[in-house]
């Protein structure tokens, strides 16, 4: 283990990376808007402007910390969706958290960590690029793949020796992190979550997506804390710098808000594609992220041929532009943000909302392929390949 002198504490950016400017009220032409408040009643992340907890939310975020030590479940909100916590050290609570999603056992959480963390713990090897990383956008939507430390269960990993942190932005996040770490003898807690839904589905963005998602599950079995909707709405850039003292230079495996350009930025170098012998990430299967309503992305002219189609029952199809003069009958038009950090902040509400109006397919319009696009992509391209024969 490295020396904790040696590793910088999680929470060392003051960058505020994750935040997109963007609407909270959801993709404007159709009509999703946010919560507002919450279910007890408080605004939506249940903090004041500087950060601090309100007392409610303060009794909430203590009972929280207390059931994930007891090895209970937890979702919360994080800036890019909300996740479903347990216990990072409890094999029993990562058990159970995968069941509850019906998670493949060797397909890999990310372990998410409070800002004073002392990443030594988690990692017995943390490298220059990771730390220049850490510094630059931590605390925010960037999960970095190290080495696992040998003491920490390779329950979170898939079996893997290494493991993905993150240190999220979202204040109730931090703060349940805090309460968390408050309560483990050595002051190092994580939690392992992933995102707050059944496996390959769409990932939630709302708590109230959270409790649509698992209906089989009570108040006992799974505490929600309630924090708005979340500002960047795609998961996290993941990074792997597990490899380098082998040689092998940052790779980047999978995108999200944090870019590519952004990362190289700060390496110095671009970020590798993924080879072979990259560490297993979570999303990066090729079918994930996906409605229940068959969802097909094509070029605008493909789509008008496709929506035009008879007998294929009630559409929708979401396009960039207004609704053509020449559309079809029996397709309802949606028109989406042009600007591609907004639809990410609107995609999931979208499918979600549309998941659950009776369509019989839903047609999206292929963005552009562009690398300010290249999370929006990497997240439309997997939930597509559902729906082909062959997306295994």
């Amino acid at each position: 283990m490295m020396p904790a002198t040696n590793t910088p504490k999680a929470g060392t950016s003051e960058t505020g990376t994750s935040e997109t400017g963007t609407s909270e009220t959801g993709m404007s032409q159709t009509g999703t808007s946010a919560t507002g408040t919450s279910a007890t009643g408080m605004s939506q992340t249940g903090m004041s402007a500087s950060g601090t907890s309100t007392p409610d939310m303060s009794r909430l975020l203590a009972e929280a910390a207390k059931r994930l030590a007891e090895g209970r479940l937890v979702a919360f909100p994080t800036e890019t969706v909300y996740g479903l916590g347990a216990d990072a050290e409890n094999p029993q609570a990562i058990a159970r958290m995968y069941a509850a999603k019906g998670r493949p056992a060797d397909h890999p959480v990310i372990v998410h960590v409070a800002p004073e963390a002392d990443l030594s713990y988690w990692t017995g090897e943390l490298s220059h690029e990771a730390q220049a990383l850490v510094q630059a956008f931590w605390p925010g939507p960037l999960t970095l793949i190290v080495p696992r430390a040998p003491h920490v269960s390779a329950a979170v990993s898939g079996g893997q020796d290494s493991v993905g942190l993150r240190c999220p932005s979202h204040p109730i996040a931090q703060a349940l992190l805090r309460e968390f770490a408050r309560l483990k003898p050595h002051g190092q807690g994580g939690v392992a979550a992933p995102s707050a839904n059944k496996f390959g589905q769409v990932s939630p963005t709302h708590a109230e997506h959270v409790r649509a998602e698992f209906p089989e599950l009570d108040d006992t079995e799974l505490m929600i804390l309630e924090g708005g909707p979340s500002q960047v709405g795609i998961e996290s850039t993941i990074i792997d710098v597990s490899r380098v003292s082998q040689g092998v230079g940052p790779v980047l495996l999978r995108p999200g808000h944090i870019s590519s350009a952004q990362l190289a930025e700060v390496l110095g170098v671009e970020p590798l594609r993924p080879d072979a012998a990259a560490p297993r990430v979570s999303g990066s299967l090729k079918a994930h992220y996906a409605p229940r309503t068959p969802l097909a992305v094509l070029p605008l002219d493909e789509l008008l041929a496709l929506a035009a189609q008879p007998g294929a029952g009630r559409s929708a199809a979401v396009t960039f532009g207004p609704k053509p003069d020449t559309a079809p009958s029996g397709v309802d038009w949606l028109q989406c943000p042009s600007d591609p950090a907004r639809y990410a902040h609107d995609l999931y509400a979208l499918l979600r909302r549309l998941d659950g109006q009776g369509y019989a397919r839903i047609l999206m319009e292929q963005p552009p392929r562009s690398a300010a696009w290249q999370a929006v992509n990497d997240r439309l391209g997997r939930a597509a390949a559902a729906f082909v024969k062959d997306a295994g």
